[in-house]
Order: structure tokens, then C-alpha cells, then sequence
């Protein structure tokens, strides 16, 4: 047995004793998939700023982390007669063989735009044979999950339904659709609209944000992130400020702070 799979064993081997209903951890035992999910999505994203940062030694200990959480969910099925991780690897790896024919087949592709092409075409394929075995008709948004964040859910569709044709060609119509959709925000919020009204028309302006970073060929949510780490810097730098005078956010106020900002975005 190669060194690699005698590590996998012996974390599966993990997990089932932490699971074990008579000898395993309390909290291990009663956790459910449903439970576990956070920590999932949680785990997922630690590994991204990971590797945002270039950690190599942190991400390695993500990966581990993350990879825990495929175990445990795996487990659970496993226990409930599911399916095992044996199945989950073998899954993964008969797609990846399927999805890459110029590397395990016949087919030639020699650049990446076609490889991601070919991917995709894979991928609809799959999609529609999975809604034509349940019965239903075959969509472009189908495989979209709703659980993913907003961000990248809008992305998502909005790609999706940019490949059968229904997109702008160029940016300038959606810096209108995001101006009529800053108007239209305005208007319920002057005339005093219920909450849920005013929540839609954010919504709308969410996503017709998330449209133009698309064809800026930006990821949006990457973009947010790299703005909220701006703005915690910046932050930050405002209370080391401040406490330098003796001061802090508390006691100062709004002038006061915003100047101290605009020096720090100065200086950036």
C-alpha cells in the first residue's frame, strides 16, 4: 500500500472512531449534514485566502481541514448506507477522465480556451441528460446551486445565459441599467416603500453590478473581498491613529475620522 494510502486510511479509521455511537466524541456523533455544512463552506474559504496570500504553509493545513469535512460528510453516509468515500473518489475521478478526452481518449486539444470549451460543452451535456432522466426540461441555468454565495450565484446565471445569446455586447448599457437601477433604489426609498421593496431594488443593483464586473472579466466576489480587506486596513490604521492622540473611534467623530481616512488613502 503506497504511503498516500495508508494516510487516507488512517483518517478515515479517524473519523469512524470519533463517529463510533458507543466510544466516539458527543459533538462528533451528533452532527448531521445539514450541520456540518457551514463548517464545510467555512473550511472552503479559509483555503481560498490561503492561497490569496500565498501561505503555502497555512494552506496546506486548510486543505487538511477541508478535506476533514469530505470525510466526515462521507462518513455519514457511509453510516447511513449511503454511499463511502471510495464512491466519492471513484465519482470524481471517472469525471475528471470523462471531462478530459484530449488527455484520456482520442480527442485533440492543444490550448486552454479549448480545454475550458470543451468543459463546458461537457458539462451541459451532463446536464442535460441529468434533467431528461428526472423527467424535466432541460434549462441553461440548470446545475446553478442556490446555496453558493450571491455573488457568484449571480455570476453564474448571468454567464449561463450570456452563452445562449442573451447579454449585452459591451459595458456602456449596463453602466445605464445600473444608473436606472440607483434610481429606481432612490424612489422607493423617498417615498417611504415597505422594506422588502427596498431590499429588491438593492438586489437589482447587486446584480447588475455583478454584470459588469462579468464583462470587466472581473470576479466579483473576489473584487468585494479585496475591498473589504481595503477597508479593514484602512480602519485599522484609523484607530492606530487615533490612539496615537490618545483618542478612539468612539470618542472622535465622524469629520474627525473621515479626515483621518482620506490621509490614509493618500498615502496609499
Amino acid at each position: 500500500m503506497s504511503e498516500a494510502a495508508i494516510t487516507i486510511t488512517r483518517l478515515l479509521g479517524i473519523m469512524a472512531k470519533l463517529r463510533d455511537p458507543k466510544t466516539g466524541c458527543p459533538w462528533d456523533r451528533e452532527q448531521s449534514f445539514a450541520s456540518i455544512a457551514p463548517y464545510t463552506i467555512e473550511e472552503a474559504y479559509e483555503v481560498a485566502e490561503a492561497a490569496e496570500r500565498g501561505d503555502t504553509r497555512e494552506l496546506k493545513e486548510e486543505l487538511g481541514d477541508l478535506l476533514l469535512q469530505v470525510v466526515f460528510h462521507a462518513r455519514m453516509a457511509e453510516e447511513a448506507g449511503l454511499f463511502a468515500f471510495p464512491d466519492v473518489a471513484a465519482g470524481i475521478s471517472d469525471k475528471l477522465v470523462k471531462r478530459h478526452p484530449h488527455v484520456f481518449g482520442d480527442t485533440q486539444i492543444a490550448a486552454a480556451q479549448g480545454v475550458a470549451v470543451a468543459w463546458e460543452e461537457q458539462k451541459a451535456q451532463e446536464r442535460r441528460a441529468k434533467a431528461e432522466a428526472a423527467g424535466k426540461r432541460p434549462s441553461a441555468l440548470d446545475g446553478v446551486g442556490s446555496a453558493m454565495p450571491a455573488l457568484t450565484r449571480a455570476e453564474k446565471l448571468q454567464k449561463r445565459a450570456a452563452r445562449v445569446g442573451f447579454d449585452w455586447p459591451e459595458t456602456a448599457p449596463i453602466f445605464d441599467k445600473i444608473a436606472e437601477e440607483i434610481a429606481e433604489l432612490k424612489t422607493e426609498i423617498d417615498s417611504g416603500s415597505k422594506p422588502e421593496r427596498i431590499e429588491d431594488e438593492l438586489g437589482d443593483l447587486f446584480f447588475a453590478a455583478v454584470n459588469l464586473a462579468r464583462k470587466l472579466k472581473a470576479d466579483p466576489e473576489q473584487s468585494l473581498r479585496q475591498a473589504c480587506r481595503k477597508f479593514e486596513r484602512r480602519f485599522r490604521a484609523i484607530e492606530d491613529n487615533l490612539a496615537a492622540s490618545g483618542r478612539n473611534p468612539e470618542t472622535a467623530s465622524l469629520a474627525e475620522m473621515e479626515t483621518e481616512w482620506q490621509k490614509i488613502k493618500a498615502l496609499e
